[in-house]
């Protein structure tokens, strides 16, 4: 009994390596390094990285486009993250977070990603449903339906 309700807690995939199922590490089902650079990005620093660029859009948004009234600064954020996001990582591939963290997205074949897939992502971004669901491999919807994966600089 117990040891049925150990693996009901520790969930499906510590019972699966229990029977001797090998998971392998982030980013082998893709062709990516286990350590360093071009490796999957760690998932605090990319989460760090999206609230630093969160807050630095919501200064924005408070400074220079709410005009005092701080009802309408969310929304305004949300316009100034997605307008940024589309931008930095459509052209240099890294939001300002993401440089400060180390941390590039890249096309699945290692080049940049296009501009139309960096637009597609960050409204995928903007609806926060798709970055809630990932896969084995750490990526999001929104990484797997635009192509994209956020590796190590």
């Amino acid at each position: 009994m117990r040891q049925a309700i150990g693996s009901w807690l520790s969930g499906p995939r510590a019972a699966a390596e229990e029977m001797g199922v090998d998971f392998g590490y982030r980013g082998e089902r893709l062709g990516l390094p286990e350590e360093g650079p071009g490796s999957i990005a760690p998932f605090g620093r990319r989460v760090a990285a999206i609230f630093l660029d969160w807050g630095m859009c919501s200064l924005i948004a408070y400074g220079l486009l709410a005009q005092g009234r701080a009802a309408d600064v969310p929304n305004w954020t949300l316009l100034v993250f997605t307008v940024m996001v589309a931008l930095t990582v459509g052209t240099v591939g890294m939001t300002p977070g993401k440089r400060i963290f180390g941390i590039r997205v890249v096309h699945l074949s290692g080049r940049r990603l296009s501009f139309p897939r960096a637009v597609l992502r960050t409204l995928l971004i903007a609806l926060l449903l798709p970055p809630l669901i990932w896969d084995r491999d750490s990526r999001g919807l929104h990484d797997r339906f635009s192509g994209a994966v956020q590796v190590r600089a």
